[in-house]
């Protein structure tokens, strides 16, 4: 497939994996709160740009883990959570199915934790001749080290890294744009929820964002 180089919205798929709580539990790459925050921002935009959705948790049927945090998935409120037993989403046919489905070849790929549950089928996908972007501040690891460890790996078998903000602006790229005014009042209130986030950061509170 040849690789572009600056993405459309009508041409992309969003896919999240399992951010639960478990998950969002373990985070020590970075604030759990931030990764809240940028998953969050992906979400709003996808859905006033109109851009199909996965989503897929695990350990859920199997009575180990909690669904899709509530906040997260009341933002998507029409996508199917997809359950798995596996770690790599791309060995569940269900997964794969619905990733084909979206008839999309360029993916976005966010998940908890980056060294497994996305290095694991972002390097599928790109075998598989899907083109991927990760968004490394939406994303987490166990560990600084096994996140940008996995970052690394990623990028190496062909990811293309990305920020929430940055990945935002580059679907529309011209503030005439129509879907410019779709996304400035996301844009807005983001900065705003980020500006608490720094302020309860910088005065040592630990209060999940929502």
């Amino acid at each position: 497939m040849k690789k572009t180089s600056l993405w459309d919205s009508s041409q992309v798929a969003l896919i999240l994996i399992d951010y639960q709580e478990e998950m969002f539990a373990k985070i020590r790459s970075s604030d759990p709160n931030e990764v809240d925050l940028n998953v969050k921002l992906l979400l709003k935009a996808a859905s006033a740009l109109k851009i199909p959705t996965i989503l897929s948790t695990v350990g859920v049927q199997m009575g180990v883990n909690q669904s899709t945090r509530k906040s997260i998935r009341d933002l998507v409120p029409n996508s199917t959570e997809i359950d798995r037993s596996s770690m790599n989403a791309w060995e569940d046919e269900a997964f794969k199915a619905a990733v084909k489905a979206t008839g999309k070849k360029h993916l976005i790929f966010c998940a908890l934790w980056t060294e497994i549950c996305l290095a694991f089928p972002v390097v599928d996908a790109l075998r598989d001749d899907y083109e991927v972007m990760i968004p490394v501040d939406a994303v987490g690891g166990l560990s600084h080290v096994s996140h940008d460890t996995a970052i690394d790996r990623m990028v190496q078998a062909g990811a293309i890294p990305n920020t929430s903000l940055a990945l935002m602006t580059e679907f529309f790229r011209d503030w005439k744009d129509q879907r410019a005014t779709l996304l400035r009042p996301l844009m807005v209130q983001y900065f705003k929820d980020e500006k608490q986030l720094l302020a309860r950061s910088t005065s040592g509170e630990s209060q999940v964002y929502n």
